[in-house]
């Protein structure tokens, strides 16, 4: 068995009041079983088309990677539309090598069970516990140490993929400078969409927005319910060192390494993410446009050098120019509703600012206070010192 350690030299630790999991370092194990690449990966093409790749001059891959798809999950209440996700997997016009399904501990005996017949079926699936605290970018990390595909694929729990999702998805690794892709979720809706919501804030609900690019290019961050990334390019970043913002703490360390061109966006490969009624509510989007922004501080503080805002500045950009004179538009051709997503857009960026002031102050005093504490620590040592010299 060959142990691939990843470039993280902190030991795992427990998640936060903001959800996060910082200084996170897992280790990847590449089991040791033979892969038919004859059976995974997607066709590779000889000729690339107009507009496939960032860079047309970039060497191709001469053979489709093997793929990962991994679903994570931590509540009993999706178990209807966790068994539609990784059915929708299985039904894929390119199969993976295997489908992981990684839960926590109350989920882990029904997941058994209910999958028991498939662990030897093509592709096999998997189950097995999130062994790190946290939900999320714990269970992936867990997840990634024992996936065998060179690419990992992540699909929400509550997502089901379209049939050639994975094709399409994987399709840009044919061109080797390619890190991460990731496609785009669109809402599926328990109860109608509420009229003042803006389709410029469907982030909120882990789907693609109003103003991500509508063909394949360059994102800085990727939606996590729809992702993937070379298994090496996450060895090499440390796995994901958040549990709340995994997507972007993942987008951003690759981009770092590999170059923003390297982290790409692919509309064509689209999922269907289930939206609760719960979360067609103004007490759920003034919370997620709040408590998201704030917690992203010490995502971006982990990242060190790889955190940039530029896609936050971007996407206020947007939302205040194009998207605010699209809804008022829409109000002066009559549609009253127009001016209730304007004020939601106007809202939604106040409140996303609002919540990163909060977070850098209360990052800095986060900052300050472990200053002082290892400074005391420093003293304390130093006076014991002194006292056994004496």
């Amino acid at each position: 068995m060959r142990s691939l350690m990843l470039a993280q030299s902190h030991p795992p630790i427990g998640v936060g009041q903001d959800g996060h999991v910082p200084k996170l370092g897992i280790e990847l194990a590449h089991r040791g079983r033979d892969v038919a690449f004859a059976t995974t990966g997607q066709p590779v093409s000889k000729t690339r088309q107009p507009g496939e790749g960032v860079n047309s001059e970039r060497r191709q891959s001469r053979r489709p990677p093997t793929i990962s798809v991994i679903i994570c999950a931590y509540t009993e209440e999706r178990w209807e539309l966790m068994i539609q996700s990784v059915a929708s997997v299985q039904e894929q016009t390119v199969q993976p090598c295997e489908i992981i399904v990684c839960v926590d501990q109350p989920l882990f005996r029904r997941c058994v069970a209910y999958w028991a017949d498939l662990a030897a079926s093509a592709p096999p699936v998997l189950v097995i516990q999130n062994k790190h605290d946290g939900h999320l970018g714990s269970a992936r990390n867990t997840a990634a140490e024992v996936a065998t595909g060179e690419i990992l694929a992540f699909l929400d729990d509550d997502a089901a993929a379209d049939k050639d999702w994975l094709e399409i998805l994987t399709k840009p690794y044919q061109d080797d400078q390619i890190g991460a892709v990731g496609g785009r979720p669109l809402p599926v809706f328990e109860a109608d969409r509420p009229a003042w919501f803006p389709v410029q804030f469907d982030w909120v609900f882990g789907c693609a927005y109003d103003g991500l690019p509508t063909s394949r290019g360059p994102l800085a961050h990727l939606i996590g319910a729809n992702m993937s990334v070379r298994r090496i390019l996450l060895e090499q970043v440390g796995g994901f060192h958040s549990d709340n913002h995994d997507d972007m703490d993942m987008s951003h360390r690759v981009a770092h390494i590999k170059g923003s061109e390297a982290v790409i966006y692919e509309p064509a490969a689209i999922v269907r993410h289930f939206v609760p009624a719960s979360r067609l509510t103004w007490k759920y989007f003034w919370r997620r446009c709040f408590f998201v922004n704030k917690g992203k501080l010490e995502a971006f503080a982990q990242m060190g050098e790889a955190a940039t805002l530029g896609a936050e500045a971007r996407f206020v950009r947007y939302a205040l120019t194009k998207g605010l004179r699209q809804e008022i538009l829409q109000a002066a051709k009559g549609d009253a509703r127009g001016l209730a997503r304007s004020a939601a857009i106007v809202a939604g960026v106040g409140l996303a600012a609002a919540g990163h002031v909060v977070g850098r102050i209360e990052l800095a005093r986060r900052l300050r206070g472990r200053r002082q504490q290892a400074t005391k620590q420093i003293l304390d040592t130093v006076a014991q010192t002194d006292g056994r010299g004496k």
